[in-house]
Parts: C-alpha cells; structure tokens; sequence
C-alpha cells in the first residue's frame, strides 16, 4: 500500500525537470498540478520564469495540461491566458481527470508524467492510473486549511518511506 504513496523522482522544482531530460525518457506530455507546484497557491498568474517553462515544453513538442483540485475561476484565470488546457475540481486523488488529461493529449500512460508538491494527491492519484511521478517542493510554506492537514500525514508517510529505506533524497 505505501508504494502507492511513493514517487518515481524527486526534483526541487518544475525547473529542474527539462524538455530533453523527458525526451530521453520518451515523455510527450506533462499533467501538472498547480498550486504549489507551478506557482504559490495564492498567486493568480505565472512568473516569466514559469511562462519560458511552458514554451521550452511547447517547442519541444512537450504537451501540458493542467490538473488542478481547485475552484474553475481560479485553474481558468491562470491556464487560459497561457493557451494551456486545464481540468478543475479534479478531484485527486481520484483517477478521473487524469484520464481525461491523457485523452485530451491522445497520449499513452508510458508516454506522459505527473508532476505535483503533494503525496496523498498528486503522487497517489498518478500512481493509481500507473503513471510516472515526480514530485517536487511546494513553491509556497504556506498553505490552505486541507492542505496544511495533509502535510501534516505526509510527513508521516514520508518518515516511514525513509525509514524503510524507499526514499534515497534529502526533505
């Protein structure tokens, strides 16, 4: 059952991940949460350093869309003005509206990975479907009321995988 808790990687930021550090892996698309993961949760737009991000992915012809738990004006305010598709009140972990990410890339599950800050959402709810995970450090210290709650159980978790000997980076 803690497999499912556990990411493939670990990458300090968005920004460490690379369009041709995925290319090698044979990665063409990206399903990315937002909040803490691209940006602080709550920061209504993306940084220039976020938006040359993007149009590396792009021009290496890296698909991205985005997965988000939160609200629609909130996931729409942020990804349309990028030209990013997004999916809102995604429920995660749930599998749903990963699903729906890779049918609208019409990419396979090995072809695609997830990128998230939080273990009991985004990591778990990629691990569900199978799909390869990559969690990095939330942008923000601060977070929302459930956030903060699961923070505090992945914490737990991730005392437990480190103890076990399942995770090699540092926190």
């Amino acid at each position: 059952m803690l497999h499912y808790f556990l990411p493939n990687e670990y990458a300090k930021s968005v920004f460490a991940i690379t369009p041709n550090e995925l290319k090698k892996k044979g990665i063409k698309g990206i399903i990315t949460d937002l909040d803490n993961t691209l940006v602080e949760w709550d920061r209504p737009s993306a940084t220039p350093q976020l938006v040359e991000w993007f149009r590396a992915m792009k021009e290496s012809g890296i698909q991205v869309v985005i997965v988000s738990n939160n609200n629609k004006k909130r996931v729409q305010s942020f990804a349309e003005p990028l030209g990013i598709p997004f999916i809102f009140e995604a429920r995660k972990p749930l599998t749903r509206a990963f699903s729906e990410a890779l049918q609208t890339m019409k990419l396979a599950k090995e072809e695609v990975v997830v990128i998230g800050d939080q273990l009991l959402t985004d990591v778990l709810g990629g691990n569900r479907l199978g799909l390869h995970t990559i969690l990095v450090v939330p942008v923000a210290q601060t977070d929302g009321f459930w956030t903060k709650f699961n923070r505090k159980i992945e914490r737990q978790l991730l005392h437990v995988m480190k103890r076990r000997g399942m995770i090699y980076w540092e926190e």
